[in-house]
């Protein structure tokens, strides 16, 4: 099970990446179409934007891989079908209309594939497919293609460097081949961040071994490449480029000869490189005779060979008849048997696997088609972008699981699976006319309308899911349609932003199927709606397909499954990854029934006084962040609205009760501001005291001469427009949380600076920074009687802020975390890390210097065996001591 994360677009003001990305980047578009970015990154990107890729055959599975490749942002999709759309095409094709029967299904299909990607160039072509229209592309996709036609198209692709993609379904099965040349170069091969670890000890020796921090695990693998940096004694390592390592235990592994080097000191950090990778592919001709193929299932390891010969006997069938084996035909089923065991002479074949796969020849499966399209699309996004290891090089794919467990023969027969001149008949082909009946009278519930909603409203379409008079479909969801759902959601248009989810979504997938009976709503589910989606409204349906964003929704309706016997259909994705869970009350696991692990948090001594991440200070900004302008704001509003908020306060754990009320004493009392100047004060004296006060007490506790934290090291920061920029951002937040209007004026703001009185700072003896301190009961009491009644500010609010992608303060990004990589010398980073951390910027401040030139470095270190206390969050607040 994972979380989901908005991963929306780069946070340009203006929606341009020129200023952070360069020249380069300006034809990408505005940034609701950048969703690839963040999981290719921008050399990927770069390459995709120069890929001219051309997809032959639009029935349900080309255009699932032509619908993707638009998505994903490609420089252009070229379509190619000949053929006219018929009856059965409407099976799964969801950009084909009823009034399309009988036109071409390329030139059909193509303006609808154009709205999802204005930055895309989509066209059509009537030619036969030719040599010289191949040339012209760098990736070529064949689906539903004949063999013939497959083995000369990959000849010529694979001599003249063309990447090729082949894919076809049958009913429940699945085909896919790809051939990415003699000598394809792999970037990256998995896509995740390079791993790292900070060095506690390395040996002389052959081989020199290494140790790491016992804090976490290394994480490293046999045959990974790593360098070294700030390795103090043995500098060799430093100098040395990416060397093989040998994992020896959790936190060990080997190098090599370390013999000839100096005498390892203290300190280094030890990250991982990715090498390039280089794979070679085999020409289809040749993949045909000595096939290497992709398990996708252990359960089923042996039948990828069945299927890889079963598939070459149905095309000779077909070959040979000119059109696929009849649904359920015993005669068409036994001659498909006999080709294939000429085509694997000697090989023991399972004759009921081979049948199965010419029973449903000519069946056309929607979610079968997402499946097998959605990794065909992702081939193709990996051989233009070099990014993650391709298949090699054969993949077959099967869910008979969806057939009858028990009396398939007399359940699915000929007469059952016969054509009946209807849209649904490829799907009847595999499944049967009562099954279809059975589809079209189910009332689903689909909670969610984003990029998995999007999908599952999409298929229930095509499959005829509560497409009968009885059956009917109900979608919620609350959100309105932002631009960055442009580039995955893509029932939306950019014409249907402001406009509600539930209700866009429900009329496009509507469109695609006139019969559809699907009804929109705009209710959360949560105990607040039970008297919408009550005793009723459950017990009158068939199931629930969940497409939520947050793991508090799916517990709920997990239980609500539960309790009303339900089946749910779960799932998720992030980035490249994704899960699917079906839940089946009292038969199977409920979502509720397991935890996902705990996400690796970072100490809080290490947060908070010996950051060596780029990571530690984002995450450092945004508790600072919210420890000053939301989390104060939120304690004094229930404070002046609860009546209870004091007796609730007291019963918490631990200093939580001193902490919170001292907060909104300052915020209420010690600290109001009554002018513009008491801000640029508060905002002056509160740089002091992060930047100059705590670190001098730092530096106290831990002088020079004590053994040095590795990785860590502090710097006395000369004076610079930064220190300014920050003082202005702070105020100007201040001012707006108390509702007084602030200034941009750095000059203004630099004289109301140089009047402030800010206290000399003393160093105190003998303070080691803890996490525990006795709650006194009669600072408490002073405390409350400090406070002001809530009858005293009749009205009175404080604004809390908030740090999110679309807020439109020009301050948010200016308390970034930009002073303390200054102090602590850790490496700078690009933009696009804070998403991941949280912080989102939508701002360019021009005005922000670098690093300083000069440093004075002071090495510190956190006593050995400090005490680490986790947080604690209560009523929107966090411990902050460490």
């Amino acid at each position: 099970r994972v979380k989901l994360y908005r991963l929306s677009g780069m946070c340009m003001n203006a929606g341009d990446p020129t200023p952070l990305l360069g020249e380069e980047y300006k034809n990408w578009g505005p940034h609701e179409h950048w969703g690839s970015q963040y999981v290719l990154g921008h050399e990927a990107m770069k390459r995709m934007q120069t890929s001219n890729v051309l997809v032959s055959g639009l029935r349900g599975l080309g255009v699932e891989v032509a619908k993707n490749l638009v998505l994903g942002g490609v420089k252009s999709v070229t379509l190619h079908d000949p053929h006219p759309a018929t009856w059965t095409d409407l099976a799964s094709q969801f950009y084909l209309r009823e009034e399309d029967v009988g036109q071409s299904r390329a030139e059909a299909t193509l303006p609808r594939l154009a709205e999802l990607n204005s930055y895309v160039a989509v066209t059509s072509t009537r030619e036969p497919l030719s040599q010289e229209l191949l040339a012209t592309f760098q990736v070529v996709v064949l689906t539903n293609s004949p063999l013939e036609e497959q083995l000369w198209v990959g000849d010529f692709c694979h001599s003249h460097g063309i990447k090729l993609v082949v894919a076809d379904t049958r009913g429940l099965f699945g085909q896919l081949f790809c051939d990415f040349g003699d000598d394809m170069v792999v970037t990256d091969p998995n896509g995740e961040q390079p791993l790292s670890a900070m060095v506690s000890m390395v040996t002389k020796g052959c081989p020199g071994e290494v140790t790491c921090l016992d804090e976490a695990r290394h994480g490293f693998e046999t045959g990974d490449f790593v360098t070294f940096t700030e390795v103090e004694g043995m500098e060799e390592l430093n100098r040395c480029g990416p060397v093989e390592i040998r994992v020896l235990g959790p936190y060990t592994f080997s190098i090599g000869d370390t013999s000839g080097y100096g005498d390892y000191v203290r300190g280094g950090i030890v990250t991982q490189v990715k090498m390039p990778k280089h794979i070679h592919f085999k020409r289809l001709r040749d993949a045909l005779a000595e096939p290497e193929m992709m398990v996708t299932d252990f359960g089923k390891a042996e039948r990828p060979s069945m299927m890889h010969w079963a598939w070459q006997g149905l095309h000779r069938f077909m070959h040979q008849h000119g059109r696929a084996p009849r649904p359920r035909h015993q005669g068409d089923a036994a001659e498909v048997v006999a080709l294939t065991k000429e085509v694997a002479a000697g090989a023991e074949l399972d004759e009921e696997l081979v049948r199965e796969l010419a029973f449903q020849a000519t069946g056309d499966l929607a979610p079968v088609n997402a499946f097998i399209g959605g990794l065909a699309a992702q081939e193709v996004m990996k051989a233009v972008s070099g990014k993650f290891t391709p298949i090699t090089q054969w993949l077959y794919f099967d869910a008979l699981e969806c057939l009858p467990e028990e009396n398939r023969d007399s359940l699915l027969t000929e007469e059952q699976c016969r054509p009946r001149n209807s849209r649904y008949d490829g799907q009847i082909a595999v499944f049967g006319a009562e099954l279809q009946a059975k589809l079209g009278a189910q009332k689903y519930f689909v909670v969610g309308a984003g990029a998995i909603g999007c999908e599952l409203l999409k298929n229930f379409a095509m499959v005829g899911l509560g497409c009968g008079p009885e059956g009917s479909i109900t979608v919620t969801d609350m959100d309105t349609i932002e631009k960055s759902n442009l580039n995955r959601q893509f029932l939306f248009r950019p014409w249907d932003v402001t406009k509600l989810k539930s209700e866009r979504a429900a009329a496009a997938a509507r469109e695609m199927n006139p019969a559809l009976r699907v009804s929109s709503r705009t209710d959360r589910v949560g105990p607040d709606t039970e008297r919408v989606y009550d005793d009723d409204f459950f017990e009158g349906l068939d199931g629930v397909a969940n497409a939520l964003d947050n793991v508090d929704a799916r517990l709920y309706m997990d239980r609500r499954c539960v309790y009303y016997r339900k089946p749910l259909l779960e799932s998720g994705t992030l980035g490249t990854k994704g899960n699917v869970q079906v839940v089946i009350p009292f038969l199977s696991e409920s979502y509720s029934s397991s935890q996902d692990p705990p996400e690796k948090a970072i100490p809080i001594c290490t947060l908070k006084n010996f950051p060596n991440a780029i990571e530690h200070t984002l995450q450092w900004a945004r508790d600072e962040f919210e420890g000053l302008f939301k989390q104060p704001a939120e304690n004094v509003n229930q404070y002046l609205m609860d009546p209870k908020f004091l007796e609730r306060t007291l019963r918490l754990a631990g200093t939580q009760p001193l902490e919170v009320l001292e907060a909104v004493q300052r915020s209420l009392v010690s600290d109001r501001p009554r002018a513009w100047p008491d801000c640029v004060a508060w905002a002056c004296r509160h740089w002091h005291r992060q930047y100059s006060n705590n670190i001098r007490q730092l530096l106290h506790n831990f002088p020079l001469g004590c053994c040095p934290h590795p990785g860590v090291a502090l710097t006395r920061c000369p004076p610079q427009p930064l220190h300014l920029d920050y003082v202005v951002a702070a105020a100007n937040l201040f001012a707006q949380s108390y509702g007084i209007a602030g200034s941009r004026d750095r000059a203004a703001v630099a004289e109301l600076v140089r009047h402030v009185r800010v206290p000399p700072f003393a160093p105190k003896a003998g303070v080691r920074q803890v996490a525990h301190s006795r709650v006194h009961d009669g600072r408490l009491e002073e405390l409350k009687a400090s406070l002001p009644s809530p009858e005293e500010l009749p009205g009175f609010r404080i604004d809390a802020a908030t740090s999110h992608v679309h807020d439109p303060s020009p301050w948010h990004l200016a308390l970034s975390p930009h002073c303390p990589p200054q102090y602590y010398e850790v490496e700078w980073t690009l933009w696009d890390r804070f998403e991941v951390q949280g912080l989102q910027p939508d701002t360019d401040f021009t005005n922000c210097s670098g690093p300083p030139t000069k440093r004075e470095i002071l090495e510190t270190k956190a006593p050995h065996g400090c005490s680490v206390p986790q947080r604690s969050h209560q009523n929107g607040h966090h411990t902050n001591e460490a």
